[in-house]
């Protein structure tokens, strides 16, 4: 079912080199972006400009997660992600990868091409979700998301108890370890100040020896420290993925793909530097 050699490339790549993954949300109220890329030529227009800016991986989601957003039914979703990722699959290299949290359009956009399913939910919100993964081959990026906010949790030890506890549902569907990348969850169900723990605390995920995929793109809270609006947080979107990559941060998941491509050479042209004999 899946495109296993596409899989395969993309997940030695993340091992060897951090990645790139480019936002395209197809969708008429995502928080920053919505409705600029919902037609399949929009979609296409975008996809192709974070590839030759150097994104790795194009994520493409059908449904705002954003605070408040209108559910959107399995059927919607379908209508809004299949045909471009089956039209972007065919024309392109480059892995896509599913944002949903539904089962049902994550085996269908396997199906029409994509290689990564990107579950905000950690395989919780749908109980079908892990057995789709398993059975599809497709890579998982679990995600921390606890449900709700809860301002008296030990949000770092919280998220360790939360993976240990995926990493038991991934067993017991046959999900392969190798398959398997963490996402803080930045921005879902913590409060300002656990967003900024879980960052701070990256380095705790290294001992499951999986690629640590970090989305913090425009986010809430870097407007809460800057006090800048959705789009004027570029600097604070950079700054807040570089101290991720020196916590040991493999993927970024990023609007601003040309941006984040400079910042990217140069923290990997000053990290070789530094171990140069």
């Amino acid at each position: 079912m899946i495109e296993a050699e596409r899989r395969d490339q993309i997940l030695a790549r993340v091992r060897a080199e951090p990645v790139i993954m480019g936002i395209l949300n197809v969708t008429p109220d995502s928080f920053s972006d919505g409705g600029r890329h919902n037609t399949l030529g929009a979609a296409e227009v975008q996809a192709m400009r974070m590839l030759a800016e150097g994104a790795g991986i194009l994520d493409i989601g059908g449904e705002s997660t954003r605070p408040g957003a209108a559910p959107v039914s399995a059927a919607e979703e379908l209508v809004r992600v299949i045909p471009i990722i089956r039209h972007l699959a065919a024309r392109i290299r480059a892995p896509i990868s599913i944002d949903t949290v539904k089962a049902s359009v994550a085996r269908a956009a396997v199906e029409a091409g994509a290689v990564i399913i990107n579950d905000v939910t950690g395989m919780t919100g749908d109980p079908e979700m892990a057995a789709t993964v398993a059975e599809t081959g497709a890579a998982i990026v679990i995600t921390y998301h606890r449900g709700t906010a809860d301002d008296a949790v030990d949000a770092v030890a919280d998220m360790r108890a939360f993976f240990d506890r995926a990493f038991k549902t991934a067993a017991r569907h046959g999900i392969l370890k190798e398959h398997i990348w963490l996402d803080p969850g930045v921005g879902f169900a913590k409060t300002p100040r656990q967003n900024l723990e879980v960052i701070a605390g990256l380095g705790t995920l290294a001992a499951y020896g999986c690629p640590v995929l970090v989305g913090l793109s425009r986010k809430s809270f870097i407007g809460r420290v800057t006090g800048r609006a959705v789009n004027d947080r570029l600097a604070g979107t950079l700054t807040a993925h570089l101290m991720a990559l020196q916590r040991g941060a493999r993927v970024l998941r990023v609007h601003d793909v040309a941006e984040h491509t400079d910042m990217l050479r140069l923290y990997q042209a000053i990290e070789g530097a530094g171990h140069e004999d």
